[in-house]
């Protein structure tokens, strides 16, 4: 049974550590949510640990400078896990191949060329596609006016080549601001059901979170069942939650406001009805984190 809860602090005492998503949760792309800017700080003040999990294909950096420049303070967080970092390190490792093509937006051009000091060595070769030896998805190359479907041809040549896509972002959509927009992850989706190999490295996929857990004991002992995963994707931040065995607290008045019947706070039959559908469960939801 999901617990609704008014506030983060009804159960932070019970948590060291916070995995805490960031579109739908912290921010909506065009500025951040000022109550959870304060559930946050509040929850270091009392000594806890807020590491933010985003399925974003940028390194930590590219985030922590996109936050900045959101408005969003530094003592609200302790440190970044992104995607983007995940699937940078499979990149490095070869895994689709060294000859890549780069399937998104030029902004997403420090996917290759801003690496931690502890990746490999960068060798690795940005190509057209009928030259490459794999695909590095990190979205659309415009997401305001495309769909997955204007990249059928694009994906049937990789398909017939054979080659695999790493996805550097695995959500399906995000809503910036008032606009709903495609991510990478809707275009793996539809390389998959074309036949095609998609590779991810994302929630809810544990490569992120064996970097999310080494980052955050870089910051101190805390075991799993003080960590607390926050976020409003059902696919991504709830499967992958349940995946690691923590607990789960679903910000309802992200994406699935509608199918939960969130306005101040989830409709408590529209949630039960929906994780049920869903053959998800959360420890606790709120309708948007404060």
């Amino acid at each position: 049974m999901t617990r609704t809860i008014e506030t983060l602090a009804d159960i932070s005492q019970s948590y060291d550590a916070l995995y805490c998503d960031l579109w739908g949760c912290l921010h909506n792309g065009v500025h951040v949510f000022a109550d959870a800017v304060s559930a946050l700080q509040a929850f270091r003040k009392a000594g806890g640990k807020v590491m933010l999990l985003t399925n974003s294909p940028r390194p930590r950096g590219q985030v922590a400078a996109q936050l900045d420049d959101l408005g969003a303070p530094r003592d609200c967080w302790d440190d970044i896990a992104t995607s983007g970092d995940s699937a940078q390190a499979a990149l490095l490792h070869g895994v689709v191949g060294r000859k890549v093509f780069h399937m998104g937006p030029e902004r997403d051009a420090s996917f290759f060329t801003e690496f931690d000091p502890d990746l490999p060595e960068p060798e690795f070769e940005l190509v057209p596609l009928d030259k490459a030896e794999g695909i590095v998805c990190t979205g659309l190359v415009d997401d305001l006016n495309e769909t997955p479907d204007d990249y059928r041809a694009q994906l049937l040549l990789a398909k017939t080549k054979g080659l695999k896509l790493l996805c550097a972002n695995p959500d399906i959509i995000v809503d910036k601001g008032d606009t709903r927009l495609y991510c990478a992850g809707a275009l793996a989706q539809l390389y998959t059901e074309m036949g095609g190999q998609s590779l991810y490295f994302g929630k809810p996929h544990p490569p992120i979170y064996d970097l999310a857990k080494r980052r955050l004991s870089a910051l101190g002992p805390v075991s799993d069942d003080r960590i607390l995963a926050i976020g409003d994707g059902p696919g991504t931040d709830l499967s992958g939650a349940m995946g690691e065995g923590l607990d789960f607290l679903f910000v309802t008045g992200g994406i699935v406001a509608e199918q939960t019947g969130t306005e101040h706070q989830p409709d408590a039959g529209k949630l039960a009805a929906f994780l049920k559908a869903e053959k998800l469960n959360a420890a606790y939801a709120i309708g948007y984190l404060r």
